[in-house]
């Protein structure tokens, strides 16, 4: 009978053993992370920048009494001016990037004097004014230095030529120590001409959206000497040395294709129970 009994208290634990190990809930399968694709943002842009410019001239030469010598101007000044322009650009991936540009810079005053005999004294002071306007067409790269957060820094460097136009100069002589002794205005006929220019930039570009980027920036741009005034009452013609422009400019740039939409991923497998 004992025999019996310990048989059937074997036979019911292992059967509860069983039973225990069916309801057990089976561990969970560790999901694996998503593949994280990387896409690079590339594709056409526009760009439009506004800023301001200040100008450095690094001096002039006129021909005094009848082209017999070309002299300096005794002071020559080219005032700021603001400036603005556009250019549609490429951009390859997420480190460099390209555009043709078109910008405008003017109008600029120019302030200058002469010193030297005139018709009514032989020691005279001259005030020379002008302006001048110009356009500047670039071929431009640039390095974008990686992104941190939504800021990513760049440099870069630009080649071209500046299409300046100087108006009209209007000279007036007068005695040096008695200015209301005066000789007649006269006007010097404004030259214009396409010159080589080269440009350096750096600034940081600000993500608003996945296709509208902000710029905020400095540039450099170096334009060549060239031609200012022709001649006129035994004076001229005179020309430049070419300047320099300090610009801070702040922009915007559309980037077409930039809100791609996010590669398609599977949900994870359910957690099956055994």
């Amino acid at each position: 009978m004992m025999r019996s009994l310990s048989g059937v208290f074997a036979v019911l634990l292992m059967t509860s053993n069983v039973f225990a190990a069916d309801l057990a809930p089976a561990e969970p399968v560790p999901e694996m992370p998503p593949e994280v694709t990387v896409t690079e943002a590339t594709g056409w842009y526009l760009r439009g920048d506004v800023g301001y410019g200040w100008s450095d001239l690094r001096g002039a030469r006129y021909f005094q009494g009848s082209n017999a010598s070309e002299v300096d101007f005794a002071s020559a000044d080219l005032r700021d001016a603001f400036t603005g322009g556009g250019g549609v650009g490429y951009q390859v991936n997420n480190y460099f990037r390209t555009d043709l540009t078109l910008d405008y810079f003017g109008s600029a005053d120019f302030h200058g004097s002469t010193v030297g005999s005139c018709g009514v004294a032989a020691a005279c002071t001259s005030t020379d004014l002008s302006s001048l306007t110009a356009w500047s067409l670039m071929a431009n790269a640039y390095v974008d230095l990686g992104t941190y957060g939504y800021v990513t820094p760049y440099v870069g460097a630009g080649i071209g030529g500046t299409y300046v136009k100087w108006k009209d100069l209007q000279n007036t002589s007068c005695e040096t120590g008695n200015p209301s002794n005066c000789d007649p205005t006269y006007f010097h006929d404004g030259k214009s001409g396409w010159r080589f220019s080269y440009a350096l930039m750096a600034g940081a570009t600000i993500d608003v959206s996945c296709n509208v980027k902000a710029d905020v920036g400095y540039r450099f741009l170096h334009v060549d000497g060239g031609d200012m005034f022709g001649y006129n009452a035994n004076g001229g013609p005179g020309r430049d040395k070419g300047f320099n422009i300090h610009e801070a400019r702040v922009g915007a740039r559309y980037l077409f294709g930039g809100c791609a939409p996010a590669p398609y991923e599977p949900p994870p497998a359910p957690i099956v129970y055994k």
